[in-house]
Protein backbone atom coordinates (compact mmCIF):
# COMPACT_ATOMS: atom_id res chain seq x y z
CA UNK A 1 0.00 0.00 0.00
CA UNK A 2 1.67 3.25 -0.85
CA UNK A 3 1.25 5.97 1.52
CA UNK A 4 0.82 10.26 0.10
CA UNK A 5 1.24 13.31 1.96
CA UNK A 6 -1.11 15.92 1.84
CA UNK A 7 -0.34 19.55 3.17
CA UNK A 8 -3.72 21.04 4.88
CA UNK A 9 -4.51 24.51 5.81
CA UNK A 10 -6.03 24.00 9.39
CA UNK A 11 -9.20 24.63 7.88
CA UNK A 12 -9.66 22.06 5.38
CA UNK A 13 -7.64 19.93 8.21
CA UNK A 14 -10.59 20.39 10.43
CA UNK A 15 -13.46 19.45 7.41
CA UNK A 16 -11.36 16.02 6.80
CA UNK A 17 -11.20 15.44 10.72
CA UNK A 18 -15.18 16.35 10.99
CA UNK A 19 -16.01 14.28 7.57
CA UNK A 20 -14.22 11.28 8.66
CA UNK A 21 -15.66 11.07 12.27
CA UNK A 22 -19.27 11.75 11.45
CA UNK A 23 -18.69 8.84 8.89
CA UNK A 24 -16.77 6.38 11.27
CA UNK A 25 -13.86 5.86 9.28
CA UNK A 26 -10.43 6.64 9.62
CA UNK A 27 -8.74 9.96 8.15
CA UNK A 28 -7.19 7.85 5.29
CA UNK A 29 -9.89 5.99 4.90
CA UNK A 30 -12.07 8.96 4.27
CA UNK A 31 -9.81 10.71 1.71
CA UNK A 32 -9.31 7.33 -0.18
CA UNK A 33 -12.90 6.77 -0.26
CA UNK A 34 -13.53 10.62 -1.55
CA UNK A 35 -10.66 10.05 -3.96
CA UNK A 36 -12.00 7.16 -5.54
CA UNK A 37 -15.79 8.56 -5.68
CA UNK A 38 -14.38 11.65 -7.79
CA UNK A 39 -11.57 10.29 -10.02
CA UNK A 40 -13.70 7.21 -11.00
CA UNK A 41 -14.32 6.97 -14.92
CA UNK A 42 -18.01 6.17 -14.09
CA UNK A 43 -20.73 7.95 -14.52
CA UNK A 44 -22.41 8.20 -10.61
CA UNK A 45 -25.40 5.89 -10.00
CA UNK A 46 -27.81 8.89 -9.60
CA UNK A 47 -26.86 10.27 -13.16
CA UNK A 48 -27.77 6.44 -14.45
CA UNK A 49 -30.58 6.58 -12.70
CA UNK A 50 -32.04 9.70 -14.65
CA UNK A 51 -32.05 7.63 -18.11
CA UNK A 52 -35.67 7.37 -19.39
CA UNK A 53 -37.31 9.82 -17.12
CA UNK A 54 -38.06 12.34 -19.40
CA UNK A 55 -40.70 11.08 -22.08
CA UNK A 56 -40.81 14.09 -24.13
CA UNK A 57 -36.69 14.28 -24.27
CA UNK A 58 -36.11 13.50 -28.36
CA UNK A 59 -33.93 10.58 -29.04
CA UNK A 60 -31.11 10.91 -31.19
CA UNK A 61 -32.48 9.18 -33.94
CA UNK A 62 -35.88 10.70 -33.54
CA UNK A 63 -34.25 14.46 -33.86
CA UNK A 64 -32.20 14.76 -37.06
CA UNK A 65 -32.78 15.39 -39.80
CA UNK A 66 -30.89 13.61 -42.87
CA UNK A 67 -27.55 14.51 -43.88
CA UNK A 68 -27.28 16.74 -47.06
CA UNK A 69 -25.20 15.59 -49.75
CA UNK A 70 -21.38 16.75 -49.65
CA UNK A 71 -20.44 19.15 -51.94
CA UNK A 72 -17.24 19.12 -54.27
CA UNK A 73 -14.50 20.56 -52.24
CA UNK A 74 -11.90 23.29 -53.83
CA UNK A 75 -8.64 22.04 -54.23
CA UNK A 76 -5.61 23.73 -53.42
Amino acid sequence: MSQITLYLDDATQALVDQAAAAHGVSKSRWVADIIRKYAAHEWPQDCLDLAGRFADFPLCHESQAPSPADVSRVGF
